[in-house]
């Protein structure tokens, strides 16, 4: 009896590796929304460091004089980084839900949740102090000073956390067959 017993104990654990495999496969989210999400949603992030961020913040303070609309309150350079940290809190959040079912796809969530995680604190502080620094119309070599301490102390480890994160995008997009337009 203790031979039979084992023998279906043996076949049971078996059936629910295999079971329970299949059914961990299957919570995968696809490799496209998986991709997006961890991947393609970077493009908001990619001008980190660059001077064409410095001027996307700056131009949300732009007055036109004959343009009575283009009037500003004061804070909306501010308010353009406010939700530019909502937003990349809210990509953290999802990556962070994502499934990471094999090796490449937990390589790929874990790089993004490092990029995110070393880009939001940045801009809570230093570039919501540049921010406030065009509301406040202050002088541009001011605004310039905190833009070249970014970049010296941010751009290289940016530039390795983000290649990085591509690369290995780049790899899980081939694998996967899936279209992407990398220009």
């Amino acid at each position: 009896m203790s031979d039979i017993f084992k023998s279906f104990a043996g076949r049971l654990s078996i059936t629910s590796i295999i079971l329970l495999t299949i059914f961990l496969a299957s919570c995968s989210e696809p490799a496209d929304k998986f991709f997006g999400t961890a991947v393609l949603n970077t493009n908001t992030i990619n001008d980190f460091g660059t001077p064409l961020l410095a001027k996307h913040i700056n131009d949300e303070t732009i007055e036109f004089p004959d343009i009575p609309s283009s009037k500003k309150k004061g804070n909306e350079a501010l308010i353009h980084v406010q939700n530019s940290v909502l937003y990349m809190e809210k990509s953290l959040k999802d990556i962070k839900a994502l499934s990471a079912g094999d090796k490449s796809r937990a390589t790929i969530k874990a790089q993004a949740i490092a990029l995110y995680e070393f880009v939001i604190p940045i801009y809570k502080n230093e570039y919501t102090a540049y921010a406030k620094l065009c509301d406040a119309k202050a002088p541009q070599v001011q605004k310039d000073e905190i833009i070249k301490s970014i970049a010296e102390k941010y751009n290289a480890r940016f530039e390795e956390l983000f290649t990085t994160l591509i690369d290995n995008g780049k790899a899980f997009a081939r694998e996967h067959d899936l279209k992407v337009n990398w220009n």
